[in-house]
């Protein structure tokens, strides 16, 4: 059962309310067609104002839910004939990243993307899906497989940052995220980027200098986490919910700024609700996309993502 947030205690409540009453009209055998009816009604309307109405808080919750969809899960249901490669050829292979050739509507493609782990076990494997620098160079690796076979490259988005630690540092992090952003930027074949969960600071970054960067509805997209804000701010990371209002990190503030250049919907209440329904949304958006850039020759992709990235952003020349 998926875990609750506060912010869906009302339509918690009124469901069960609901199932409370049906259960009573069949053991009683009495007719409350009527008062159900007018409950399943309201809790329409409920789920349709909770839902759409959702403070940056209450989407940081959903984007870091348990149950959340992760690359794999996607993979999945939205590619075919998905074939895992493993290792960046200098190190060793880095879990926190999964990536592969797939087919997408007929077309071969490349897939990268950050995986955390459902369960404790598979998070330590997985290293909570915060990559070390051999995941972002196994990244770079099949991004420059994908250019030399002339193969669409498709990125999913989801960790907390880049991993922090001591070994990561001394094998290179902000080098290996750096190398990532200069590529990618020069790359002749189309880039898509999907924020599906967290996207966090340059962990996030290095997997997302795109042609075109889409972000769930619940996602998030931010150069520290709001607790880390927080932090820095009010030197109390119990602030957090007010960092989350004022940093802009989500996909409605960011489409506002030009950072990103589309809106995946989600199913009523979050991704986690219904897979297998927001795999279908996902691949309609990401088909469209895609048909887009394919369009376009590879001077146009180099020329429009550089484009893109430079007016991010407003400044003034004195």
């Amino acid at each position: 059962m998926s875990k609750l947030m506060a912010f869906e205690e009302p339509v918690v409540k009124l469901r069960e309310k609901i199932v409370e009453l049906k259960t009573i009209a069949t053991e009683a055998e009495v007719d409350m067609s009527g008062e159900i009816e007018k409950l399943e009604s309201r809790l329409q309307e409920l789920e349709k104002n909770v839902y759409a109405n959702m403070e940056p808080w209450d989407r940081v919750q959903v984007a870091r839910h348990a149950e959340r969809p992760t690359t794999l899960e996607y993979i999945e249901r939205i590619f075919d004939d998905f074939i895992e490669l493993h290792g960046d050829r200098t190190f060793k292979d880095d879990a926190s990243i999964v990536g592969g050739i797939a087919s997408f509507n007929g077309q071969a493609i490349t897939i990268i993307g950050h995986q955390r782990g459902k369960t404790t076990k598979e998070n330590i494997r997985r290293n909570f899906g915060m990559p070390h620098p051999e995941g972002y160079r196994k990244a770079l690796r099949l991004m420059k497989q994908a250019e030399k076979f002339n193969r669409p490259i498709i990125c999913f988005i989801d960790t907390k940052g880049a991993y922090p630690g001591k070994a990561a540092e001394e094998r290179g992090q902000s080098e290996a995220i750096a190398r990532n952003l200069f590529e990618m930027a020069g790359l002749r074949v189309p880039i898509i980027s999907v924020v599906i969960g967290e996207g966090g600071s340059g962990g996030a970054l290095a997997l997302g200098v795109a042609n075109q960067i889409l972000m769930l509805e619940n996602a998030t997209y931010s150069v520290i986490s709001p607790e880390g804000a927080a932090s820095i701010l009010w030197k109390d990371a119990s602030y957090a919910k007010q960092a989350a209002e004022a940093m802009k990190i989500t996909a409605l503030d960011l489409k506002q700024l030009e950072i990103i250049d589309g809106i995946i919907p989600e199913v009523a209440g979050g991704a986690h609700k219904d897979k297998e329904q927001q795999a279908i949304i996902m691949k309609e958006y990401i088909t469209n996309t895609l048909n887009d850039l394919n369009k376009e020759s590879a001077e146009q992709l180099v020329e429009n993502r550089y484009t893109k990235f430079k007016n991010i952003g407003q400044y003034i020349e004195q």
